[in-house]
C-alpha cells in the first residue's frame, strides 16, 4: 500500500515529521517497509535562481557562443558563456551558479564549476528546460516573464512537488487502512490514546450538498440484491473533460498513478482518499435512462475498456442499461460507456458489492484492478453516499457543470452493525497486559467503535462498517493492543513453560545430514513455491490436482502435483541470467486429491542437475553432466545414508528421454529422469536436465531400519583382477552384475565397470566391457589358485548366461 506523507498530513489536526509518522504507523500495525523522498522534478531545483541578463555580446573565438553579464540579485554580476541562440539582454532566465548541481532529463547529474570556454571564464550556466529536468525542450534557454524578481529561487517560481512516500506492508485483513483517510483515522486513534486530548481526523464530507436541478434523472434497478446490497448514483451535466489541475496530478503521480483526465483522476483520488471505488459513466450512453444491476447469460461477449473481448459467466455481476451491459460490476468498465473527451454528461456510481462475487469474477477474468482489490475485501457500506457527494462536488468544482439529480440510493435491506462482546479477563489473558477499562473504551471510541453495553466484566461494542474483518473478541483485542503499542506489552518477571518433546529428531537429523552431504559436493538448496501453474500439466495429471479456490494469481492456481516443474522454473531463471552450471536440491511436498475432503501430501527430496560439473580451465577441461553422473550422485547420497542395496530399473515415461526407478530391497524409493526436450521447451531451457526424485518418507524408513555395524580393518591385503568380456550391444552392465552376483562368491568384495570399447574389429553388434574385481579373505592371504578358481567360475557363468567371449 502506497501512502503519501503530504496527502496523509492533510487529514491530521497537527503535522508530524515524516520519521515520527513512520514510527507511529509501524507501531500500530501498518509496518512502513520503506520511506522514500519524492520529487516531481529531480533535485527539486535546489540552488537554481532567477537571473537578469544585463549584457549579451558575441564571443570573439566562437561564432555560436555569447558572453553575458547576469545579475542574480545578490549584488554581484556573473560572467556566463552561453551557447543558446535565443539569449539576449534584458531577459529573465534560470541560472545555475558554480557549486549548483543540476539534474538533466537524461544523463547524469552535473555540478557547475568555474570554467574557461574558448579562453573566457564562465561562472555558471543559463539553463534550458531539459538541463534542469522540467521539460524536454532544448531549442533554447528558458525565458521567464519580466515581472519576476531577480534572485527568486527557481523552486519558488516552478513550485516542484516534493513529498515522502511510505510503502506499507498491509496485511490482507486491513481493508480499513487501504486509503489515506483510513490511515489518518488510525494515527489519530494512536495520538488520542497516547496524548491528553481527543484527536480526530479532519472531516472531508461536506454538509452543504444539494443538487442544482433535476434535468437528468437515471433510474436504478437492482435485480441481484445479494451480490449488490447497496447502489447509489448521481448525474452531473455540462461538464468539461480536460486535464486535471496540477495539484491533483501531483498527488496521483506521487503514489504511482497515471493522470488521465479530470473526471477519471477525481475518481482515482477518491479511491485512494477514502477506499471507496467509484465509476463514471457517460450518461448519454445509458440507453433507456436506466441502470440495471444484474447477471447476464453464460458466454455473453463484453468488450472492456482495454479493448479486449471477454466471455462472461452467468455468475458475473454486470451494470447494464436497458439494452446491454456497460460495466463489470466492481471490476472494470466497458469501452462504450466510459468517459471520453467528448463526454458532457456523466452518471457517477458509488456502490457496495458482495466481496465473494467480486473476488471470483476478478480471478476468473484475470482483472486485478484497484477497485476489485478493495471491493473483494469489503468497503464501508455506510459511506457509500457520503463519498458520492464528495466526488460530485469535486467534479463540479474542477470540471464545471451542474448536479442534475438527487442522490439515487437503492439500499433495500440496510445492514446492521456487527456486535462483539469482550470480557476483561479475556483481554488480559490474550494481550498479557492489564488494561484500565477507561483506556479500552478510549481506544475503541477513537476507532469509531460504538459502546453498546458497559458491564462490570464485559464490554459490548458495535463494529464500524469500515472494519468488516472484525467479528470475534480476539479481533477487538488486536485493535486495542496495536493502538496501545506492541512494545508496551509488559514482560512478566517469570515465565512458566512445559518442556517440549522432540518427535522429529530422526527426520530433521536425516535432512541435515543430506543437506551437508549435497552442499559438500557442490549442490545449492532451493525453496520453490508449492503453488504452481496448471498449464504445466496435461488433463490426466490435473485430474488429481488440488485446485486453489481463492488463488491470488492466474498463474498460481494449483498445489503442485510434482516437484519437477517448480524446479525447472528455478533452472530457467538461472540460465536466463547466464548461470548455466546448476546443481540444486530441495525438500518439498506434492499434493493430490481423490475427492472433496480427501487429500494426500507426500514429502520429497529432489535433485536437479544441469550443465557442466565445473568451469573448465586450461589444464582441467569441464565435463557436461549426463545420466551416469546423475546416477552416481544418487548412489553416493544413498550410500552416505547407509543404504547400499540399490538397483535401477528402466521404466517408460512420456515426459522423459530416460526414466529409471530407484529401488532398495524391492521398495521403490524414487526415480531418476532425463527430462524430455518437449518439456524443457515449455520452460525455454536448451540444455539437458536430470531429475532425481526420492520419496523422503520411504528414505527415512530405510535409514531408521539400518543397523550401524563396526568391524576391524582387514589385516590381509585385497587382490584385484581385471576381465574384459565381449557381449552383444544390447546387454546392459547390470545383467553382468546380476549374473556374477548369482554365484554368491564369498571372497568377491566388489566389482566395477571401468571401460567400454566398441570397434569393427570385435563386431558391429558387439561391445567390450572391462570389469575390475576385488577379492578379500579376512582370515588369510588369498592364493593365486583361489583367485583363479573364482575367476574361472565368473568366466563360465558369463559364457553360459550371456554368451560372452573373453578378450585375451
Amino acid at each position: 500500500m502506497t501512502i503519501s506523507y503530504n496527502w496523509l498530513s492533510e487529514y491530521l489536526p497537527e503535522k508530524k515529521e515524516p520519521e515520527r509518522l513512520s514510527k507511529i504507523l509501524t507501531s500500530i500495525g501498518l509496518e512502513v517497509e520503506s520511506m522514500e523522498a519524492y520529487e516531481s522534478i529531480k533535485g527539486g531545483l535546489k540552488g537554481l535562481i532567477v537571473g537578469e541578463v544585463l549584457e549579451c555580446e558575441q564571443h570573439l573565438n566562437a561564432d555560436k557562443l555569447k558572453i553575458t553579464k547576469v545579475n542574480i540579485g545578490s549584488g554581484e554580476t556573473l560572467q556566463i558563456v552561453c551557447g543558446a541562440n535565443n539569449v539576449a539582454a534584458g531577459q529573465k532566465v534560470i541560472v545555475a551558479t558554480a557549486g549548483t548541481t543540476i539534474h538533466p532529463i537524461s544523463g547524469e547529474a552535473m555540478t557547475m564549476k568555474v570554467a574557461k570556454i574558448r579562453g573566457v571564464e564562465s561562472h555558471g550556466m543559463i539553463c534550458a528546460e531539459d538541463e534542469i529536468g522540467i521539460g524536454n525542450n532544448h531549442a533554447g534557454i528558458i525565458v521567464l516573464p519580466n515581472n519576476i524578481k531577480t534572485g527568486t529561487p527557481a523552486a519558488e517560481y516552478f513550485k516542484p512537488y516534493n513529498d515522502f512516500i511510505f510503502e506499507i506492508g498491509l496485511t490482507p485483513n486491513r481493508m480499513d487502512a487501504m486509503s489515506h483517510y483510513g490511515v489518518a483515522r488510525d494515527v489519530c486513534a494512536y495520538l488520542t490514546h497516547h496524548g491528553n486530548k481527543e484527536v480526530r481526523p479532519k472531516t472531508i464530507f461536506a454538509n452543504n450538498f444539494k443538487p442544482d436541478n433535476q434535468g437528468l434523472t437515471i433510474n436504478v434497478v437492482i435485480e441481484n440484491k445479494e451480490a449488490c446490497p447497496r447502489y447509489a448514483g448521481i448525474t452531473i451535466s455540462n461538464i468539461e473533460v480536460k486535464d486535471s489541475p496540477q495539484w491533483l496530478k501531483d498527488k496521483l503521480v506521487a503514489i504511482g498513478q497515471r493522470p488521465i483526465n479530470n473526471i477519471v483522476d477525481i475518481t482515482n483520488f477518491i479511491l485512494h482518499e477514502t477506499g471507496q471505488p467509484l465509476h463514471a459513466f457517460d450518461a448519454d450512453e445509458i440507453k433507456g435512462n436506466t441502470i440495471i444491476v444484474k447477471n447476464v447469460a453464460e458466454g455473453t461477449s463484453f468488450i472492456s475498456l482495454d479493448e479486449k473481448e471477454r466471455k462472461l459467466s452467468s455468475k458475473d455481476l454486470m451494470i447494464c442499461n436497458a439494452e446491454e451491459a456497460m460495466c463489470i460490476a466492481g471490476v472494470f468498465g466497458g469501452i462504450k460507456s466510459g468517459v471520453k473527451e467528448t463526454t458532457k454528461n456523466i452518471f457517477l456510481e458509488s456502490a457496495f458489492f458482495n466481496p465473494v462475487n467480486i473476488r471470483k469474477t476478478a480471478l476468473r477474468l484475470g482483472l486485478r484492478t484497484e477497485a476489485a482489490t478493495r471491493f473483494e475485501k469489503g468497503v464501508d457500506i455506510s459511506n457509500t453516499v457520503n463519498v458520492l457527494k464528495r466526488a460530485a462536488l469535486m467534479i463540479k468544482e474542477i470540471a464545471g457543470g451542474e448536479i442534475s439529480s438527487d442522490v439515487i440510493d437503492v439500499y433495500p435491506n440496510p445492514k446492521a452493525k456487527t456486535e462483539v462482546a469482550l470480557k476483561h479477563h479475556y483481554l488480559k489473558k490474550l494481550s498479557g497486559k492489564n488494561y484500565h477499562a477507561d483506556a479500552v473504551k478510549k481506544i475503541l471510541t477513537a476507532l469509531n467503535f460504538e459502546i453498546v453495553k458497559d458491564g462490570l466484566d464485559e464490554l459490548r461494542v458495535a463494529v464500524p462498517f469500515s472494519k468488516p474483518d472484525i467479528t470475534l473478541p480476539a479481533d477487538i483485542v488486536e485493535e486495542i493492543v496495536r493502538i496501545d503499542g506492541l512494545d508496551n506489552i509488559e514482560i512478566p518477571s517469570s515465565i512458566t513453560i512445559s518442556p517440549s518433546v522432540e518427535t522429529l529428531a530422526a527426520k530433521e537429523s536425516l535432512k541435515e545430514k543430506i543437506s551437508e552431504r549435497l552442499a559438500g559436493i557442490g549442490f545449492n538448496e532451493i525453496m520453490t513455491n508449492s503453488i504452481t501453474n496448471s498449464k504445466y500439466f496435461n488433463q490426466d495429471e490435473l485430474k488429481g490436482a488440488v485446485k486453489m479456490l481463492n488463488n491470488l494469481s492466474a498463474d498460481l492456481d494449483i498445489l503442485r502435483p510434482s516437484m519437477l516443474e517448480t524446479g525447472l522454473e528455478a533452472i530457467a531463471f538461472n540460465i536466463n541470467r547466464k548461470n548455466s552450471n546448476l546443481l540444486f536440491f530441495e525438500f518439498g511436498k506434492t499434493y493430490q486429491t481423490k475427492a472433496s475432503g480427501k487429500y494426500h501430501e507426500e514429502e520429497h527430496l529432489s535433485m536437479y542437475i544441469s550443465g557442466a560439473n565445473h568451469e573448465g580451465t586450461w589444464n582441467d577441461k569441464s565435463k557436461v553432466h549426463d545420466i551416469f553422473s546423475a546416477k552416481g550422485m544418487a548412489v553416493s547420497l544413498l550410500n552416505a545414508c547407509g543404504i547400499n542395496n540399490i538397483h535401477f530399473t528402466e521404466e517408460k515415461n512420456a515426459t522423459s528421454n530416460i526414466s529409471l526407478e530407484i529401488q532398495c530391497s524391492n521398495t521403490v524409493i524414487g526415480k531418476l529422469q532425463e527430462i524430455s526436450t518437449k518439456q524443457l521447451q515449455q520452460f525455454d531451457i536448451k540444455q539437458p536436465v536430470y531429475f532425481i526424485d526420492l520419496h523422503f518418507e520411504e528414505l527415512l524408513k530405510l535409514v531408521s531400519g539400518q543397523k550401524i555395524v563396526y568391524k576391524e580393518i582387514p589385516k590381509f591385503p585385497a587382490v584385484q583382477r581385471d576381465l574384459a568380456v565381449i557381449v552383444s550391444k544390447d546387454i546392459l552392465y547390470k545383467k553382468i552384475e546380476s549374473s556374477i552376483e548369482s554365484l554368491r562368491l564369498s571372497k568377491l568384495q566388489a566389482m566395477r565397470l571401468f571401460d567400454v570399447f566398441e570397434s569393427e574389429k570385435i563386431g558391429l553388434d558387439k561391445k567390450s566391457l572391462a570389469v575390475n574385481f576385488t577379492f578379500l579373505d579376512e582370515e588369510k592371504t588369498l592364493t593365486d589358485k583361489e583367485i583363479d578358481t573364482a575367476m574361472g567360475k565368473i568366466i563360465s557363468q558369463l559364457e553360459k548366461d550371456l554368451n560372452a567371449e573373453i578378450r585375451k
